[in-house]
């Protein structure tokens, strides 16, 4: 039977996680899939170890670490799939979230991106799976520390969506690439994610054009995981990648005044922080890396991989 469904998980040094998330994943998809591995380069035997637990499993070895993004980009680039679902090495479903997913798609197909919820351990929901579009505005109350201070506001705090009731579900401005279903035919026609991104804001930008070319984001609220989170990654690592992430975004997508103002702000932000935490501060001697964003890669530091 051909597969409805391609997933696409990223592993990299989370074997364990992998290989536990992707064997509940199993157990519970009454929907045809079939599951693409792509190990980014992992130095824990993860691709030996995923291909041996799961021999049905397509598992792509990466010869370096080209990031997530391009990860995927290689991974569903193998897709059969009608439809291509992004999932995180380090969850867990709680339910059918595959068929949630597809059964959600087939009912609403003008929508064309959706996602579901992400729950803590305790099952209370993270917050990540939607966020609103980067705005101005949202650097201010970044820059000025409101968006921490008053954290669950819209009005301060509107990256987040604090007043979205996720347990509701409904159409948001964009999706966390941690639980994304896409409709493929959509995807070829955005080229996947923008290959500038090593890490973290390639799904908002994803939305965002994908916006651009009339699909609505939506969450799925029957449709969850439970995620452990930033298992690749440290606590001071994570914050440099999110914030070259953030200003990769705006160099690509802002006007160059816009971008400068963000970036500035971002900096105002980081500096105020690290007046109190040693962890900001760390992250703002890194300053001048994050500033900068990722750099767009050449052809040449995409390698090609190996199929097991």
């Amino acid at each position: 039977m051909n597969p409805l469904v391609s997933v696409v998980v990223v592993s990299y040094n989370t074997k364990d996680l992998t290989i536990q998330g992707l064997k509940a994943l199993r157990a519970v998809t009454s929907v045809p899939t079939e599951i693409i591995v792509v190990d980014n380069a992992s130095q824990d035997g993860s691709a030996d170890a995923i291909q041996a637990s799961l021999p049905d499993v397509t598992v792509l070895r990466l010869l370096t670490n080209i990031g997530f993004a391009n990860a995927v980009n290689t991974g569903a680039g193998h897709a059969t799939g009608r439809y291509v679902l992004l999932v995180n090495p380090d969850t867990e479903p709680v339910g059918d979230v595959v068929a949630a997913l597809v059964d959600h798609a087939q009912r609403y197909p003008r929508n064309r991106i959706y996602t579901g919820r992400t729950l803590r351990a305790d099952g209370s929901d993270d917050g990540m799976s939607a966020h609103a579009l980067p705005s101005l505005w949202g650097y201010v109350c970044f820059a000025t520390a409101l968006s921490t201070v008053f954290k669950g506001w819209r009005f301060t705090n509107p990256d987040a969506l604090p007043g979205f009731d996720r347990s509701a579900g409904g159409e948001v401005p964009a999706v966390s690439g941690c639980l994304l279903l896409i409709d493929r035919p959509l995807w070829t026609e955005l080229g996947g994610f923008t290959p500038d991104y090593f890490m973290y804001s390639e799904d908002i930008d994803l939305a965002a054009r994908a916006q651009a070319l009339g699909a609505r984001p939506v969450v799925v609220p029957t449709a969850k995981l439970t995620h452990v989170g930033g298992a690749a990654s440290s606590s001071i690592n994570k914050r440099v990648m999110v914030l070259r992430g953030k200003t990769t975004y705006v160099r690509l997508r802002w006007s160059r005044q816009a971008a400068f103002a963000a970036r500035a702000l971002l900096a105002t932000g980081v500096l105020l922080r690290a007046a109190g935490s040693g962890t900001w501060r760390q992250v703002w001697a890194q300053r001048k890396t994050w500033l900068a964003g990722w750099p767009a890669p050449a052809p040449a530091d995409l390698p090609a991989s190996t199929r097991s």
